[in-house]
């Protein structure tokens, strides 16, 4: 059976002691033993260890020798990435929580004899109320907009936010430039980290993010007992400019508009629009608004082609109750209202990840409500990065 490896309690290995004669005294001719001893190894974690942090290192100690080489493997056998430097070695992604690891250290005497110690111990496993888990976006395999960021929301702050960063990577398949970010998300307050590029996807870029974090320890003694993953392609480029001045919204794609339709934004004096780039969350087609969710009153309606802004609520959907004054009048409690037949056909061409630009509201929506970084500059975004130096 497979063991495994982390940091807590020393392990001493078998020492193998050379043993000498001595001649007595007086002129007889007893000959001593030259003979070097070998090489004396200690491990930590001790051999059979348990409850071993998964985020340190596994270290060898030798005496009587040189230490030439560590391996660590889990159990599935294969050996653990990481690097050795001055007896400690360091996985390179950490070790897993609740996971058998097993080690070898091997060490050379000064008379050239090998000696092998081996071990095995067992990491921790976190109880339910330290652990933490992260909703990870976009879903694996999906087609986005160019405006859509790879996202990771946790569902308890996160103190140690530089060890989590340093886990994720993100491949693209045309080298795109970007940055991680870590915002406070509006109305619900949880930590998260989006991946944003320097400026809007190139269409059929291919985007991958790995990130292996069991075994991380985000702060508070939480750790993270599950790695993540996905991958997306993004799509046609789209973006929707709204003009609340003028109650219209036209969508561009590759930079041409293809269409404009009237529309009806927040009421100025009472519920107004938020201004600056929203990125679409999500369509989500038949809902129940109740004015409670957002801090509101006065309203209880199912809405039809609603796709999804902010986190404060704001949406942009059917609104065939307000005909009367969609293309002349903002009347709406802050969302963006469209009459049937242009809901349906906007709702149909919209892509997850479309940017809506909206103008001529009330100030610009922060950051972490929704997906609204980009209405800061590349400078200040990566400056929200916990390894921005």
């Amino acid at each position: 059976m497979r063991k495994a490896l982390t940091p807590a309690v020393p392990l001493l290995a078998l020492l193998a002691l050379p043993v000498t004669a001595c001649g007595g005294s007086g002129g007889g001719g007893d000959s001593t033993s030259d003979a070097k001893p070998v090489a004396e190894v200690s491990l930590v974690p001790a051999d059979g260890a348990r409850d071993v942090r998964p985020d340190g290192p596994v270290t060898a100690r030798v005496g009587h020798g040189t230490l030439t080489a560590v391996s660590v493997s889990g159990p599935d056998g294969k050996p653990v990435e990481g690097t050795l430097k001055d007896g400690a070695f360091t996985p390179k992604d950490g070790l897993a929580v609740a996971t058998e690891y097993e080690v070898k250290a091997t060490a050379t005497s000064e008379g050239g004899r090998e000696t092998v110690s081996e071990s095995s111990f067992r990491t921790l496993e976190p109880s339910g109320d330290r652990t933490e888990t992260v909703t990870v976006l976009p879903a694996g395999g999906t087609t986005v907009g160019v405006g859509q960021p790879l996202s990771l929301t946790f569902d308890h702050p996160v103190k140690n936010r530089a060890a989590v960063e340093r886990r994720l990577k993100v491949t693209t398949s045309n080298g795109t430039e970007g940055s991680w970010g870590w915002l406070k998300e509006t109305l619900t307050g949880r930590d998260r980290v989006d991946w944003r590029p320097k400026e809007y996807w190139r269409p059929g870029t291919k985007v991958t993010l790995e990130a292996p974090l069991s075994g991380v320890d985000t702060g508070a003694g939480r750790y993270l007992v599950k790695s993540y993953a996905t991958s997306a392609t993004i799509g046609r480029s789209q973006l929707a400019k709204v003009d609340i001045a003028r109650h219209e919204l036209t969508l561009e794609r590759d930079g041409r508009a293809v269409k404009s339709v009237p529309i009806t934004a927040g009421d100025p004096a009472k519920t107004p629009t938020w201004s600056g780039k929203m990125t679409l969350m999500g369509k989500e087609g038949r809902i129940n608004m109740k004015a409670e969710s957002v801090g509101l009153t006065g309203y209880d309606q199912w809405v039809e082609k609603s796709m999804k802004l902010t986190v404060s609520g704001t949406y942009a959907h059917q609104a065939e109750w307000a005909e009367g004054y969609i293309g002349s009048a903002n009347r709406s409690h802050g969302c963006i209202g469209m009459k049937a037949a242009d809901a349906a056909w906007f709702y149909g061409q919209a892509q997850v990840g479309d940017v809506f630009d909206v103008t001529g509201g009330k100030e610009t929506v922060a950051a972490g409500n929704g997906f609204g970084e980009w209405n800061l500059s590349w400078e200040d975004w990566r400056k929200l990065s916990a390894l921005t130096p």
